[in-house]
This record gives C-alpha cells, structure tokens and sequence, in this order.
C-alpha cells in the first residue's frame, strides 16, 4: 500500500501558482499584484538588482515567507536552498541530513526497531507485515542505491567522504550550503521537484559549477534560479523573469538568456522615447494652459491641461530611472606599524578532523596577500583565527603596533540580524570608539597619543549607509529580513567605520550584482591598508595585484605568480 502511494506521487507533476502576489519590505512595495506560475520545463531565471525582493519572492514561493496579499498553491514536492541556510540539526551527521530528503534515516531507524521486535517475535504476522511494508517504501525510494547516489551527488559538489562524516555544526559555511544544495538535489532524483534555488554556484569550485549545469539542464520539473553567474544563466534558463525596482514589476521573457539581453535593451530603448515623448506633450500641454489663462473665458479649458499635464507627469515617476549604484568603499586606515599582523605555527582541528597544522605568516602595513586551497583546506577557518573569533589549538596570532582589524564574514556572522541596518552601524561604531580609548589609554593602541574621536553621529552614519544604497526607512529594517546582497552591502558599510589598516575578506563579491560587484573590485584595488582575501572570483584577485599567497592546508607563505591563477576558480 505504501509502494503504491509512493509510485503516484512521482506521477504527481510538481507545479507553482501564485495569484494576485503583491510583496512589500515594510512600506516599500516590492511586487505590485501579479499572477505567476511554474510548472515542469520552466526554466527560469530571476533576476533584478540587489535589493529588488528576488530573494523575498524565492521565500513567499516556497511557503517560507507570506506575501503582503495573494496566494500561493504549491502541487508536489518543493526544494529550496536559501541564501543563508540554518537548518538542521546540529549535532546530525553531514550524511544523515543529506539521506533525510527522502526520509530516508527514519525508515532506516524504523527498519531496525522491527529487525530488532523480529528477533524475539518471529513468528507476530502484525510485525511481518509491517517489516514488509517498510521494505517495499524504503525500496520505492532507491533505498538501496541511496549511500552510492547521495555520496556522488556530495562529491561533485566537493563534498568528499572525510567530510560528510562530521557533524554539521563543525562544517564551515560554504560546507554547510553544499550540504543542502546536495540534500535538495538527492531529493529531486528521487521524484519530480520544483527547484527554488538562491546564488547555487556560491562556495562551488569550477568543476562543480560545470556539473551543476549539467544537472539543472536535464531536470525535469521546473526551476527557478537566482544567479549572477551569467555563464549558468546562458547555460540553463529558457525564460527570465526579470524585477525591476524602479518599477515594483516583474517582466516575463519567454525566452533564453542571450535573446532576454537583447529584447530587454529593446525594452528600455522604447520606454526612454516614451518618456521623451510625453515630457514633450507636458510641455505642450502646459504652454496651451498659460496661454489659455490669459483669458477668463478658457480658464476652466486651461485648469483641465493642468490636470492632464499633472496626470501625466505623475505616470512618468514610474518609468524606469538608472539604477542607483552603491558607492563602494573600504575605510581610511589608521596609522599602524611595519607589521600589524603576525601568526605562528597555527593548528586548527574539529574533533577528528584535521584542517591544518603549522601555518605562519606575516602581514605588513599595505600587504596584498590572497589564501588558497581546495573547498574544506580551512581557508575561513584561518581567517576566523586571524580575526580571535576561534583560538587556534596551537600557535598565537601576535597582534603589531597600532593593528585594527576589519573583517568580512562571507556568512554575514558579523551582523546582529535582530538588530535594524542603522544599530549595526552604531554598535561597530561604539566598538571602535572604544577600542580607541582603550589604545589610547595604554599608548598602545591604533591612535597612539592622538586625540580619541567621538563615535560618529546618527547623521555621518546615515550618510555612510546612503553611499551603500541604504536610504530613509531602510535602516530601520531588521538585519534579518534583508537579502544576501544586502547583507553583503551592510557588512561592507559596518567595514568603513572601522579604519582598518588590515581588512581580512571572505568572499566579498558573493551575492552581489555585477554592478556593486565591480564597485568592490574597485575598493579592493584603491585600498591602503592590508588586505588578506579569500575568494573563488579571479577579477577579485586580479583586482588585489596580490604579492603573496598562502597554500592551505600546508600553510605555504609564498610570493604571488601568475601561474598560481588557475587555482583560484578550483579553490
């Protein structure tokens, strides 16, 4: 019986509906009123500057969040990968939370009680029956085959099986992410799903970028991908839905990537000449009004052109205007030693695992360093240790004279997402005020004798949120509901307040359009104080001009060459 349940749901073709979905971030309307769907063979990619809602949408459509009014209608089975994914138990083993999309580990743990119940009572028809049962489910879900298709699933998305062996709360970030776009993906072979999937190639290396596509390209249900990966949207989509912000619409193209670019300039070519061509009838219509004054007798024709004219010019705020583009910067960094940042002999381990062991290095005042190394080798890990966010199990970090970290958590772990935009800002500002004081008192510290500055005011520090597109009622919205783009925009405003002479990246550019991703690049390359980067983005590397590099896990310190390249997308 349950074999059977379990053949008609992968006869259940999966299916989204949305009607009348409006979507709002507070007062601000993300979405006016449309209907949507996605059914099997829809292959669509989102996509919309940083802050558009795409990530809101993914949410409401998955049942994750609720729109501000409408419905949504969910057929079949749905498979999500937040940008930010906290789910799962902890303490659950990378494998088990993998096998659990098909529940899979309950049955498994059902087997053996039966087994178990059989041993002592052989003979009770009621156990046999069940044992039966359970078989002829866990069989239907390819329970048999499923450790050998989850473990290839996990080891092209650079899971190996040293790591699906540990806990998920000892895995890193990226790990963690691959974990669930693996559980997703196992789940989606075992029977059609309707895929929601938010920046998937963030934390994959090349190789498992190439395999995603290859998946995506012959699945069978439907999907919807955020990406600013141009190479997978090119690869992949056969429809773009693409949200504009000025606008709070969504433009339906049904058609792939290369032919969406083109209809879409055609797009904004034609709105740009409609809106020259109604300011010219404003204009008409206004010079008509004042002349039509001068006479009582036409005054109520005069006041209607008025209207006519204000009708219109009010329609016109609602065509499209240029994107505003964050002004990216990393802040002016305070006056520091030769060499601000030093470690030696670190070890890091997570119970039986070992990350790295031995690694030293030395950042001087203005040093470009980038870390690599194969997805796991530690890379954040070194990182979080340089940061004193995790002690090392051997070896120190020694701080040098006048050192101020900055630094950039690719998880956003930085942010207090209880708190709004605008008190993240205050707290790190408070922070480095006090920092400044306790220097100051110790004649140690960043400002040396130097007068301590007073933490900046609500005003500089809504000015600073401003250059990062953050404007009005923004900074008061919860760090929590805000997208990864935004997230990332914040945790990169929080950086300017700091005047870090040694900036500590990971990843920077994930999650971001190309435009705020090339207002990055440019930060990196203008910077003065130190920077020490890990990223899978070769235009971040090329941006830095590194002088050197850091292997990991062996901890080689060695001078940058051009020839050492070609890891960084494997990395």
């Amino acid at each position: 019986m349950i074999a059977v349940n379990c053949a008609c749901w992968h006869r259940l073709w999966p299916v989204i509906t949305a009607s009348g979905l409006e979507l709002r971030a507070g007062a601000r309307i993300l979405l006016e009123p449309i209907a949507l769907r996605v059914q099997p063979g829809d292959r669509i990619g989102l996509v919309g500057r940083n802050g558009a809602g795409k990530t809101t949408l993914l949410r409401v459509l998955a049942g994750e969040g609720l729109p501000h009014t409408g419905a949504v209608q969910r057929t079949g089975a749905v498979g999500y990968l937040p940008q930010d994914p906290r789910t799962g138990d902890l303490q659950t083993l990378a494998s088990d939370r993998v096998l659990s999309a098909r529940g899979l580990d309950r049955l498994v743990s059902e087997i053996a009680e039966i087994q178990d119940q059989l041993a002592n009572a052989p003979h009770d028809d009621k156990l046999v029956r069940r044992y039966g049962q359970l078989e002829d489910r866990f069989t239907a879900l390819g329970g048999y085959a499923a450790d050998s298709e989850a473990a290839r699933i996990c080891a092209n998305l650079g899971l190996p099986d040293r790591v699906l062996r540990q806990r998920l709360g000892t895995l890193s970030g990226g790990q963690r992410r691959r974990v669930e776009l693996a559980r997703i993906l196992f789940r989606d072979t075992g029977g059609p799903t309707t895929l929601l999937l938010d920046e998937p190639t963030n934390h994959l290396d090349a190789d498992s970028i190439v395999w995603l596509r290859d998946f995506l390209r012959q699945h069978t249900g439907g999907f919807i991908v955020v990406s600013h990966d141009a190479a997978l949207l090119g690869t992949v989509v056969n429809k773009v839905w693409y949200l504009d912000a000025n606008r709070s619409a969504l433009d339906v193209y049904n058609v792939g990537w290369q032919a969406y670019l083109t209809q879409r300039e055609a797009d904004e070519r034609r709105r740009r000449r409609e809106r020259v061509n109604a300011e010219r009838r404003i204009d008409t219509m206004k010079a008509q009004a004042d002349k039509m004054r001068a006479k009582a007798t036409k005054a109520r024709a005069a006041h209607q052109l008025d209207r006519r004219a204000a009708a219109l010019a009010a329609g016109l705020a609602e065509v499209r205007a240029s994107d505003k583009v964050a002004r990216l910067r990393f802040p002016t960094p305070a006056h520091c030693g030769r060499t601000p940042l030093m470690a030696e002999r670190l070890s890091k381990s997570y119970g039986s695992l070992e990350v790295f062991t031995d690694v030293g290095l030395a950042v001087d005042r203005g040093a470009r360093v980038v870390v690599l190394g194969l997805n796991g080798a530690g890379k954040t890990t070194l990182l979080r240790l340089l940061a004193g966010l995790e002690p090392p199990d051997t070896g120190e970090v020694r701080p040098g004279h006048g050192l101020r970290l900055g630094y950039y958590a690719q998880e956003h772990e930085t942010l207090d997402t209880e708190r709004t935009v605008l008190e993240n800002m205050r707290a790190a500002a408070a922070a480095v005020a006090a920092a400044g004081a306790e220097g100051a008192g110790s004649g140690s510290g960043g400002a040396g004798s130097a007068p301590v500055k007073a933490p900046p005011t609500d005003g500089e520090l809504r000015k600073i949120l401003g250059a990062f597109l953050f404007s009005g009622d923004d900074v008061e919205k919860p760090a929590g509901v805000l997208s990864g783009g935004e997230k990332t925009r914040l945790a990169l405003a929080v950086l300017v307040t700091s005047a870090a002479n040694v900036l500590l990246l990971d990843e920077p550019t994930n999650n971001l359009d190309p435009v705020s991703r090339e207002q990055v690049l440019g930060a990196l390359h203008t910077f003065t104080g130190a920077i020490v980067l890990v990223t899978h983005d070769e235009g971040a590397v090329a941006a830095l001009a590194p002088q050197k590099v850091i292997l990991l896990p062996d901890g080689v310190e060695d001078n940058w060459s051009e020839d050492l390249a070609d890891l960084i997308a494997l990395a």
